[in-house]
């Protein structure tokens, strides 16, 4: 995911925006068996090609799921582009930093889509398997993607506000905006896990190593790292791994690291230092089965916010602008 693999997303806007039963039950494994029965080798083709291409297809894919479902719901209307007279989500700060990979590969999939089943798959269920497929290729769990979403009509930067989590948020602040999406606290630190890619921005962190004194939950080395990556009035455009140890690798390694002081955004290592949740990173860093279990579980969850189904909204032609 770009930046920050911000794991992290949300809105309660839209049809259903999912603590979701009535509308996500309409999801399921097999939903285009007969309208288009290929379409995960198609998807997965194209993802396999971007892969070999960039790795930050991997953490750009995955963030740009996240961001989509946290906003308006899963309905692929953060790849909406803006026009003269509405300034869609993607512009708004907070996803500036979303990386062009993770929309590229979305859009090059419905396109390879389109040429075999044209008007049957929404932008919205190709980045739900763009987004197992990238989990895969980096190493992580598979799963079945659960399918029949429509992609949203509205796409509006003003709705992005304050429904995506910050890296200086503590628990409370975290488990309050998951759960508003129908996410546990738990589903949260598996979540964050996806934090294990990707990279993040030196102004997303440096209050953390540049205060006085510099964050006591950082381990000091780390702190002494990060200075030397992140100077002081650093090219903005400069971005460092948000997993030192296996930063290409979807793994449990993101739990040890929190344990080790590691935790590049307060958000992160919170989930460390914050005795209520302690105990289930300290399960994730050494069982990664466990990790992988509820990780899947959670995304699965993730996966059925806000969802538009049936006749609800429309199935786009081009993943960048309404029908």
């Amino acid at each position: 995911m770009g930046e920050k693999i911000s794991l992290v997303f949300l809105l309660l806007v839209g049809v259903c925006i999912c603590k979701g039963s009535a509308q996500s039950a309409l999801l399921r494994t097999n939903f285009y068996a007969k309208s288009c029965p290929n379409v995960e080798s198609i998807v997965g083709n194209v993802v396999s090609q971007k892969f070999n291409q960039t790795f930050v297809t991997v953490p750009g894919t995955l963030r740009l799921f996240f961001h989509d479902c946290f906003v308006e719901g899963c309905d692929a209307s953060v790849i909406i582009q803006s026009t003269g007279n509405n300034q869609a989500e993607k512009d708004f700060q907070d996803n500036l930093s979303l990386a062009g990979d993770g929309f590229d590969t979305v859009i090059k999939a419905k396109q390879a889509v389109e040429n075999v089943c044209p008007n049957k798959v929404s932008c919205a269920d190709i980045l739900a398997i763009a987004t197992r497929d990238v989990i895969k290729l980096a190493g992580g769990p598979t799963y079945t993607v659960e399918l029949g979403r429509r992609d949203g009509l509205i796409s509006q930067a003003s709705r992005v506000n304050g429904n995506l989590p910050k890296a200086s948020f503590n628990l409370d602040q975290l488990v309050n905006l998951f759960r508003n999406k129908g996410l546990s606290q738990t589903d949260m630190i598996a979540l964050s896990g996806a934090h294990t890619l990707g990279f993040s921005h030196c102004n997303q962190f440096s209050n953390r190593i540049y205060s006085n004194p510099i964050d006591g939950s950082l381990n000091s080395n780390y702190a002494s790292q990060l200075q030397g990556m992140c100077p002081r009035n650093v090219d903005p455009s400069i971005a460092i791994n948000m997993d030192p140890t296996t930063p290409r690798i979807f793994d449990n390694v993101y739990y040890q690291n929190l344990m080790n002081g590691k935790g590049l955004f307060n958000s992160d290592q919170v989930l460390f230092t914050d005795n209520r949740s302690r105990t289930t990173v300290q399960t994730y860093a050494t069982d990664s089965n466990t990790f992988n279990a509820n990780f899947i579980q959670a995304i699965t969850k993730l996966g059925r916010i806000g969802v538009k189904v049936g006749n609800q909204g429309e199935i786009r032609k081009d993943c960048s602008r309404f029908n």
